[in-house]
């Protein structure tokens, strides 16, 4: 009998037209907010850390993608956004979904942009209250997404398809 009618509603929902299905998976799958967060790194290791006026603690740089905005172009613009400066990506992200907050992080790394002086940091966004360089082996504390971060950066280090 569910078979039957799981089957009758995938024959329904094929008909539909396309802005209709779609309107269907948007009320009944789930939710979750995308985010794109970078680690800005200085040649000598220290990593560049920001504090939110609305959280505890010290996170990374980044923030929530637009409307048909990649999650590359989104970090870019946030880190550019929030600390003043450019960065260049490194490698392939690392992801982390939290299924209780329904968000997905994407977590890049990256490096200021060539040319650009790491010193040349400052707050760029009303959203920031400090910010900082600090040695990778002497970080402050830091609020939940951001030590969820660097922790699936250096899984992804180890073994390159633990996402």
């Amino acid at each position: 009998m569910i078979r039957g009618i799981h089957r009758l509603s995938l024959e329904v929902f094929r008909r539909l037209p396309v802005p209709a299905r779609r309107q269907v998976v948007r009320v009944i799958a789930p939710g979750f907010t995308v985010g794109a967060i970078c680690v800005v790194e200085r040649d000598d290791g220290a990593v560049l850390l920001v504090r939110l006026a609305y959280r505890n603690g010290w996170g990374l740089p980044g923030g929530l993608l637009k409307r048909g905005e990649t999650p590359a172009a989104a970090v870019l613009r946030e880190v550019r956004e929030e600390t003043s400066i450019g960065v260049d990506l490194l490698g392939d992200p690392a992801v982390v979904v939290d299924e209780v907050a329904r968000r997905v992080d994407i977590i890049f790394r990256g490096s200021p942009e060539v040319g650009t002086a790491p010193e040349g940091a400052r707050i760029g966004s009303p959203e920031i209250v400090d910010l900082g360089w600090f040695p990778a082996d002497d970080l402050p504390a830091l609020h939940g997404e951001a030590a969820g971060a660097l922790m699936a950066l250096a899984r992804r280090a180890v073994s390159p398809s633990a996402d």
